[in-house]
């Protein structure tokens, strides 16, 4: 039987560079990217789901109703990435899973086979996995194993994971055209991605 392998959805940021705008509130084929997002971790089928967000957040919570997502409520979400990376590592451990993704809620290119893709590449006893763009580039989501999760326990900070991949580098796993580093910040990401422009796009003349 496979391992179970749990996501995280790290939803408790501001969202500040959109200028009064939610950027996990954009549509993307006709709902909010957080919800897709969290759908397409759904339709995986690998195991449980979580988004973290802050409290409150009635909002963004009404943009999961319906989905059988663990919403992780976080009053110090303040802090920055890891508030949501110590809580959804806590709520990994709990669940006995062999592995733990983490996914930024702001990926709108992310579909459920790219979890699986990570999934069929991932050996409990192994490396973090990092999806990658087919030349190399890495992006999200990454793959942790459940033996790691301690450290993102202990985490403090906005500096996310990056110390615990410094100390356990990854291997890559190549996903699909750019879709592995297509993270949208501001209005100008979500308007060039829309359109197909460079870097989402391809190049053009």
């Amino acid at each position: 039987m496979p391992v179970a392998l749990a996501v995280l959805i790290p939803a408790a940021g501001a969202s500040r560079r959109m200028h009064g705008r939610d950027k996990l509130l954009e549509g993307v084929a006709g709902e909010p990217v957080l919800r897709r997002l969290a759908r397409e971790a759904l339709d995986a089928a690998l195991g449980p789901v979580a988004v973290t967000l802050r409290w409150p957040d009635p909002v963004r919570r009404a943009a999961l109703d319906g989905l059988a997502v663990s919403v992780l409520e976080l009053p110090e979400a303040g802090e920055g990435m890891a508030a949501s990376l110590r809580a959804g590592a806590a709520w990994a451990l709990g669940q006995g899973v062999a592995g733990l993704f983490i996914c930024p809620a702001d990926m709108p290119a992310i579909e459920a086979g790219d979890f699986a893709a990570l999934a069929a590449e991932f050996s409990p006893g192994g490396k973090p996995l990092r999806a990658a763009s087919p030349d190399g580039r890495a992006g999200h989501p990454v793959l942790f194993p459940a033996t790691l999760l301690e450290r993102l326990e202990n985490l403090q900070g906005d500096a996310g994971a990056g110390a615990v991949l410094a100390a356990f580098p990854p291997r890559l796993v190549p996903l699909r055209d750019a879709r592995a580093l297509i993270d949208l910040d501001t209005q100008e990401d979500w308007e060039n991605w829309r359109k197909g422009a460079p870097p989402f796009g391809p190049s053009r003349p």
